[in-house]
């Protein structure tokens, strides 16, 4: 079986296995997701859930947050950890989006780039959940996954494994995917706990299972 008829495998049993698997971020706008996904780095999103609402209440829309000053912001995300270069970053990216972009999401993978504090896995969200574009997002869930079902070899640099999922998932497919793994990773294929391999919908074309 080759890398491609594996996805293939896999993507239809985490369908079957997860078919309401979504982002785990809560958010009704673009912007909230934006600034949520940046608090979650190291973080829990549910965590990140509970802070954020109290960030949203102070600071309603872009503008608003965008004439926050950084260590206001700081003092409400400081439980996420990271609190200065968080705030930092969201103030940067909220001044950006009023000043260049019309206080609107760019839905042009590059110009998300252009954000301070987003990177590939951020902007690779945003395309994905918010504009329906193809996207993979890889996560610590998405890395450590792909590399024990054998999708990837031995990856761990997000970009590698990105790219080398983008050469077996089908685009239409990739955002939908990267959120199964997520459910799968913590319900089942667990990083801190031995896995689950009894209770695991693709056990029998895992490549770890299968050198047990």
């Amino acid at each position: 079986m080759d890398k491609k008829e594996l996805a293939h495998i896999v993507i239809e049993r985490l369908k079957e296995e997860y078919p309401d698997a979504d982002c785990t971020l809560d958010y009704n706008e673009a912007w909230k997701l934006l600034v949520s996904v940046r608090l979650a780095a190291q973080c829990t999103d549910e965590r990140v859930n509970i802070i954020v609402k109290e960030l949203f209440a102070k600071y309603p829309g872009i503008v608003e947050l965008a004439e926050a000053e950084p260590e206001d912001i700081e003092a409400i995300v400081r439980p996420c950890g990271l609190g200065r270069s968080k705030a930092r970053d969201i103030s940067k990216c909220m001044r950006m989006l009023r000043d260049e972009f019309d206080c609107r999401i760019p839905d042009q993978f590059d110009d998300l780039m252009k954000l301070p504090g987003v990177g590939r896995k951020s902007a690779n969200l945003i395309m994905g959940d918010v504009f329906g574009k193809p996207a993979i997002v890889t996560d610590t869930h998405c890395i450590r996954l792909s590399n024990r079902i054998g999708l990837v070899d031995g990856l761990k640099d997000p970009k590698k494994v990105e790219m080398a999922l983008w050469k077996i998932i089908p685009p239409e497919e990739g955002s939908d995917f990267c959120h199964r793994l997520v459910f799968h990773g913590r319900e089942v294929c667990t990083a801190r706990t031995k896995p689950h391999c009894d209770r695991c919908c693709i056990s029998d074309v895992c490549g770890e299972f299968n050198q047990i």
